[in-house]
């Protein structure tokens, strides 16, 4: 008969052995040994040994845990995705991405702001809690303040309290006060490019302009930990910003609105609207001024809308610039006299039409292509469908709703259609970069996947360059004029309806412009358009309101653009433009 040995492995069984597999085998042993160890220990005649080795299995599995969080750190550090693992810690986590310009100058981030609530029943004396936060927090509601501190549960007093003003308040060292971080999100250039960069709100949404049009990509380069830029360059957008409200003020105006922008990508590297407002103060702002006029606002053009008809003329070849029309009298369309602003009473070409901007002229011609052409090239050029730009406010046209003769000889000179300033903006784009749509954007680099059509010729948007050019040097819009930048434009002025008629003391006076305006399709060029709701100052015509801005505004940007300056092929010659051969432009008509 065996005899039993307590220290042997396996023990003695008198069951079927269970078999290990080899790997496990020392694992196994070892777990064993540290089991039994207190009675081998006692067998032994050794108890130090169980103190020893309760202390090695203590210490063994506290240097097990912090190897796996010192592990953790670490990779947390300097191995996993930044946005991802953020999320994780904290899924309630804002992460908006900063908002910059094309140049990365800052235009919206997030500040950490915090709320203030309020216990009132750990408030020892009420009346005093609430005259001292009001000394320290001067913006809080008195209303709000007494109603919470008067109640019977804990509520928020005021959210967005900047850390200064918690510091404020914490200071105080009353009862019941407690805060609670919230991530807003700020604009360090307060109004400037309001309307554009929009809002986000506290959820970390964004709800207008770029901060709504591009929600999901702020959100996604948030994550990603990295900056989100838009088109615009704040030079631009400062100057332009400037100049509309020193036209605006010094004409009167109701309102104004103003773009730069790449006639090439579409880009938009200024919007502005007249008047601003104070973004936290918005219940304040005065009628219209939260209204972004430029993609939401209605017009009738006026006579930039010649550009359109003189170019379809062009493009179909239903005239040239030698065609001649007759505008030696009023036109009669029915019961209806269209006669000229500024009457020549002659008979004038195309180029003579345009220059004098005769609307007999353009009235003739479009009554001569018919409504299929027109409309054709209405539709081509954006002028029937919201201008395709990534701004949600983005409106329709108010198109019009039959295309008889009167209506046809009314579009050839702005009226019968209103629309945004968007959509002319994007129109006259097509007409100066090489006759191509390019969706306007305000993403750098231009739209994603953009549309692409081709609206008029090469050969037709060089000769209109040409004519806008010979339009500022001797014609309705010499106070564009900046030296050296060869600007080129077309002046628009239309009276508005007031009661269902025409009212001349409501009118809007605009200028669209390109600059500069010579050299190949293909060349860097840039579109400036003005626009100057109901001017109070007279006369109110384009020329006289909207011009002189355009000019201001080409020469204070173009050093930031690069646009170099020199001569072009056009001298004026006591009041009359005529042509210098040794400086004519490459690629010009």
């Amino acid at each position: 008969m065996s005899v039993h040995d307590p220290h042997a492995w396996p023990p003695a069984s008198h069951s079927a052995p269970r078999r290990i597999a080899p790997g496990w085998r020392w694992i196994a042993e070892l777990i064993w040994r540290l089991e039994h160890a207190f009675e081998r220990a006692r067998a032994d005649a050794r108890p130090e040994e169980d103190t020893r080795v309760r202390i090695f299995l203590i210490m063994s599995a506290f240097v097990a845990v912090f190897v796996c969080l010192a592990l953790g750190a670490a990779y947390a550090a300097l191995l996993a995705d930044r946005g991802r693992f953020g999320d994780a810690a904290n899924p309630g986590a804002l992460v908006r991405a900063d908002l910059v310009d094309r140049n990365g100058a800052l235009l919206a981030t997030n500040i950490t702001h915090y709320g203030l609530y309020i216990d009132p029943t750990e408030v020892w004396d009420r009346g005093a809690a609430a005259r001292q936060i009001k000394r320290v927090l001067p913006r809080v509601s008195w209303s709000r303040l007494n109603k919470v501190l008067n109640g019977e549960r804990r509520l928020i007093v005021m959210p967005g309290l900047t850390p200064a003003e918690k510091a404020a308040v914490h200071d105080l060292a009353l009862g019941g006060i407690t805060f609670e971080p919230e991530d807003r999100r700020v604009y360090p250039l307060g109004a400037s490019a309001e309307h554009l960069i929009g809002d986000a709100d506290t959820g970390g949404q964004g709800v207008s302009g770029a901060e709504l049009a591009f929600n999901a990509d702020i959100r996604a380069a948030g994550q990603a930990g990295v900056d989100y830029p838009l088109s615009i360059d704040i030079r631009v957008q400062g100057v332009l910003e400037n100049e509309l409200a020193a036209a605006a003020l010094e004409t009167g105006a109701k309102g104004a609105v103003g773009v730069v922008t790449d006639v090439h990508t579409g880009e938009v590297l200024g919007m502005a609207s007249w008047p601003t407002f104070d973004r936290d103060q918005r219940g304040a702002a005065v009628e219209g001024a939260t209204l972004n006029r430029f993609t939401s606002a209605h017009y009738e053009m006026g006579s930039v809308f010649k550009s359109f008809t003189v170019a379809a003329g062009l493009d179909t070849g239903r005239a040239d610039m030698d065609t001649l029309f007759d505008a030696s009298a009023a036109l009669m369309v029915g019961n209806r006299r269209i006669t000229d602003f500024h009457a020549q009473n002659k008979v004038m070409t195309l180029e003579e039409v345009y220059l004098h901007s005769s609307n007999i002229g353009t009235s003739r011609l479009a009554i001569e292509m018919g409504p299929d052409v027109m409309r054709n090239y209405f539709q081509r050029l954006g002028l029937l469908d919201a201008a395709p730009i990534e701004l949600k406010e983005s409106a329709r046209p108010r198109r019009p709703g039959r295309w008889d003769d009167s209506t046809l000889a009314s579009l050839s000179f702005g009226y019968g259609i209103m629309i945004t300033p968007a959509q002319l903006v994007a129109a006259y784009g097509a007409l100066t970069n090489g006759g191509r749509y390019v969706p306007l954007s305000l993403r750098k680099g231009g739209a994603r996947h953009p549309e692409i059509r081709q609206v008029v010729s090469q050969e037709t948007s060089l000769t209109m360059l040409d004519l806008m050019r010979r339009n500022v040097v001797r014609g309705s819009g010499g106070r564009a004029e900046a030296p050296g930048l060869r600007v080129g434009g077309k002046t628009g002025s239309a009276n508005k309806l007031v009661g269902g008629r025409y009212d001349a003391s409501h009118a809007v006076g605009s200028f669209a412009a390109v600059f500069p305006s010579d050299g190949p399709v293909t060349a860097r060029r840039y579109a400036i358009f003005i626009l100057v709701d109901e001017p109070a100052t007279y006369p109110r015509t384009g020329g006289f309101v909207a011009a002189p801005a355009v000019g201001r505004i080409a020469d204070r940007i173009a050093p930031f653009l690069g646009v170099q300056r020199r001569a072009d092929r056009w001298r004026t010659v006591t009041g009359e433009a005529v042509p210098q051969a040794d400086e004519r432009a490459e690629g010009a008509l």
